[in-house]
């Protein structure tokens, strides 16, 4: 009985080694790596930014919202570049205004002076319309709302009123998206005009003599302009006005408007100002002219279509560069609104990576049990 007292003694006690000394050798092999990971040579563990494994929906969202946020910063970018623009627009109709104002006034004076002898100007002259010209202005570049599409409609609606009524009509392209649009629907053109976003006079003065060579030869009788008219940084109106013939009580007695950008608490705004016509000015009867009066209206007439073109190129200009600051202004709010969005999304597939994690980890130790 003592034998196998002692003997069982002895089997429990080799047992019992044999399952301390198993895990040792199990683990000693390994374990001077792990003794590096958690002490001081360690660095990885200290330098990780997440302890999280993505897996690669949630990788796509993250790279997807660095494009957003990049995008957004082109888009706002864009839209100061433009504001800056519309400045410089601004500054260039105040720098026009003196000259037109005194080009008003003498033209007024000299219309009171002759009376009824300026209808006989062949620019004043109302002739039956056979065929009208159609100036129409578009901008160069997209990016811009409906700037250019809402003025292609008008001048297509213009074109077909103009056919329904009998009336040939042809068309004088100012600007590089509306050329490139009728160009392919071949439409009658009768010529093509580049102009940038900085238009001058000698610009004016191109488009102005074509207009008044095609009056005068004939080859029209009527041209009518198709321009944007600038309201607001965000509303313009296309709009449509006749350019030739002149009209004696129009040139004398219109009037006209300036607007200034101007800017509070970060938002841009327009001050718009309604000025009056020029007052004529006042010729004696016994004033004596070097020239004859009905060529001194003659000559200022070109220089008054001249300015009226150039006007409506830095109008067209505005509303064109106003446009693309509300595009710009509302590319950056969708931006700004999907990579919240996105953020979202990612912070969802984040919190369910952990928790597919976590419930692996405790099904292992469970599974251990």
């Amino acid at each position: 009985m003592k034998f196998l007292c002692v003997a069982t003694i002895a089997a429990a006690f080799s047992a019992a080694n044999a399952f301390t000394t198993g895990p040792a050798s199990l683990v000693s092999p390994s374990a001077p790596a792990l003794t590096n990971v958690f002490n001081g040579e360690g660095n990885a563990h200290r330098n990780r930014k997440s302890t999280i494994v993505m897996d690669g929906k949630a990788n796509a969202i993250r790279d997807r919202i660095s494009s957003v946020n990049n995008t957004k910063k082109i888009t706002s970018a864009m839209k100061l570049v433009a504001a800056a623009k519309v400045r410089r627009a601004q500054d260039a109709v105040l720098a026009t205004r003196p000259f037109s104002e005194t080009l008003q006034s003498v033209f007024g004076g000299l219309i009171n002076r002759l009376g009824g002898e300026a209808a006989d100007l062949p620019l004043l002259t109302q002739r039956e319309v056979n065929k009208v010209t159609l100036v129409v202005i578009t901008g160069d570049r997209g990016l811009c709302g409906g700037y250019n599409s809402f003025m292609i409609k008008k001048a297509e609606a213009r074109y077909k009123e103009l056919k329904a009524q009998g009336i040939e009509a042809d068309m004088i392209l100012i600007g590089k998206k509306g050329a490139t649009y009728f160009q392919r629907r071949e439409y009658p053109i009768r010529k093509i005009f580049n102009c940038g976003q900085n238009p001058n006079s000698k610009e004016a003065l191109a488009i102005s003599e074509e207009i008044i060579n095609s009056f005068l030869s004939g080859e029209t009788d009527a041209v009518e302009l198709m321009y944007t008219k600038f309201v607001s940084l965000i509303a313009s109106t296309p709009s449509v006005r006749t350019l030739v013939p002149f009209s004696a009580s129009e040139i004398s007695q219109k009037g006209d408007e300036v607007f200034q950008l101007t800017s509070q608490d970060g938002d841009f705004g327009v001050e718009r100002k309604e000025l009056e016509a020029a007052e004529p000015q006042d010729f004696p009867n016994d004033m004596i002219f070097e020239q004859d009066p009905l060529q001194i209206v003659n000559s200022i007439l070109p220089l008054y279509l001249n300015g009226q073109i150039l006007r409506t190129l830095q109008e067209s200009v505005a509303s064109e560069l106003a446009a693309r600051m509300q595009s710009m202004q509302a590319a950056s709010d969708n931006a700004k609104a999907l990579a919240k969005t996105l953020s979202q999304e990612y912070n969802r597939a984040r919190q369910a990576a952990v928790t597919q994690e976590i419930l692996e980890i405790v099904a292992g130790a469970t599974a251990l049990e």
